[in-house]
């Protein structure tokens, strides 16, 4: 190779340096931000192509997604001096380039302990403002949004993050406090279960009251009507006996008579009559006479 072109070479591959330390490639994904002898020149550069110094200024690039920060359950001690663990994660992502370099010098962990410190502080003081029926159920959805916007508040202020969102995966009880809590409710609930026993049985007294007082009016009506009923029977009876009777007072006899012959003598009865009897009236005389 020549002096010449070994000079050209030397000098291209100079060129291919310097374009390649100029060149920035910044990704939709990526919040990125200029430094020069690790001062700050240029903050939250737009994703594309950007321009650098070679060898002076250098760029830092960060993830800027919607991060997830699940911290470690903690212990937090409630208005009513209770103990609760509580187990949470925050959604969070950079929203100033500029002071998250400055609060974390660009180092995510650090930057995620920093508002781990910060969820904490904020989970201890709405805690601490409540009950513990508050935390577990009647203010949970309120302690959530109160913690989001002091903490979102709190982290862009000092860390340049964006705080989307604080969600409470879990409360629990310590274990000391677990099993009293339960005697406590299995208590309440035998109470509970004591009162709506009673309550059953005053009911089912007075069902079963009205139940025997609906039957002994049914019964006696019932009654009343079946007497009604018999006295007409009966007296339509004689009616249509007396009337028969006063048709033929004769063939009626008779006819009687024969009836009480027919059920007497088919019968292992002994009978003791005199023969004059009137009861053989109609076997002396056809004429009854």
């Amino acid at each position: 190779m020549s002096p010449k072109a070994f000079v050209g070479s030397i000098i291209l591959a100079v060129v291919l340096l310097i374009a390649s330390q100029s060149i920035v490639i910044v990704k939709e994904t990526e919040r990125a931000i200029k430094l020069q002898f690790g001062e700050v020149v240029s903050a939250d550069i737009e994703p594309g192509l950007s321009w650098k110094i070679p060898f002076i200024q250098n760029i830092k690039r960060f993830d800027g997604r919607i991060l997830t920060l699940d911290i470690e359950p903690s212990r937090f001690l409630t208005s009513g001096k209770k103990f609760v663990i509580v187990d949470s994660y925050a959604k969070w992502r950079i929203k100033d380039v500029r002071s998250y370099y400055q609060a974390s010098l660009g180092d995510r962990n650090r930057a995620a302990a920093s508002l781990g410190n910060l969820l904490n502080k904020g989970l201890r003081d709405e805690i601490a403002a409540r009950t513990l029926h508050e935390v577990v159920s009647g203010e949970r959805d309120q302690l959530m949004t109160q913690l989001t916007a002091a903490l979102n508040e709190e982290a862009q202020l000092g860390l340049g993050i964006e705080v989307i969102d604080v969600r409470v995966k879990a409360i629990d009880l310590p274990k000391e406090l677990s099993q009293s809590v339960y005697e406590r409710m299995s208590a309440e609930r035998g109470q509970e279960a004591r009162q709506i026993r009673a309550q059953g049985k005053e009911l089912a007294e007075g069902v079963e009251a009205d139940a025997d007082r609906q039957k002994t009016v049914i019964e006696a009506e019932a009654y009343r009507d079946a007497e009604r009923i018999k006295g007409e029977g009966d007296a339509e009876a004689a009616r249509i006996y007396a009337s028969a009777f006063n048709k033929d007072s004769e063939f009626y006899a008779f006819t009687r008579s024969l009836k009480a012959y027919t059920d007497t003598f088919g019968s292992n009865d002994m009978l003791l009559l005199k023969p004059d009897s009137d009861f053989f009236r109609y076997m002396n005389d056809a004429n009854g006479k």
